[in-house]
């Protein structure tokens, strides 16, 4: 049924949670794995108020920052890769640098996901739920045409 399952995970147990459920479905469909996770550009001060050389090297020391960020998270992010091949799934991992929702849009695209597995953060029932669903839930869900499975964190 499904080819390519992506699950954006920011490193916590509700990422986990969402990962538990794409392991399963991936089981019973011999689907493909893919652990995303996004690391929130660091917000920089206006480059006006500031000399060029001054500019420059904050500009790097962001850059710097970032990329360090994400080499920690694709550390982090092994370890559910390995908990995937215990479970016999192959599974990859993505980590960018942006805006969450964005980005997980841009991924479903070129990877061509068949389903997204992830947490929610909100706890309603019936119409609320959808209609307080958290920014990067309701920017999933009303710009991808593939299914997205919303997993309780409570």
């Amino acid at each position: 049924m499904y080819n390519t399952i992506l699950v954006p995970h920011a490193g916590t147990s509700a990422g986990d949670k969402a990962l538990k459920h794409a392991i399963h479905a991936a089981k019973s469909s011999l689907a493909e794995i893919i652990l995303l996770h996004v690391v929130e550009e660091i917000p920089r001060p206006p480059m006006f108020a500031l000399s060029t050389s001054e500019s420059m090297k904050l500009a790097k020391s962001f850059r710097n920052a970032n990329e360090d960020l994400k080499k920690g998270m694709i550390s982090e992010m092994g370890k559910r890769v390995k908990i995937c091949n215990e479970n016999n799934i192959k599974a990859s991992i993505i980590v960018t640098i942006g805006s969450a929702a964005d980005e997980i849009l841009k991924i479903i695209k070129k990877q061509k996901v068949d389903l997204v597995v992830m947490a929610k953060r909100r706890k309603l029932k019936g119409l609320k739920s959808l209609l307080t669903l958290g920014s990067v839930s309701r920017k999933i869900v009303e710009n991808t045409a593939c299914p997205v499975l919303l997993i309780d964190i409570e």
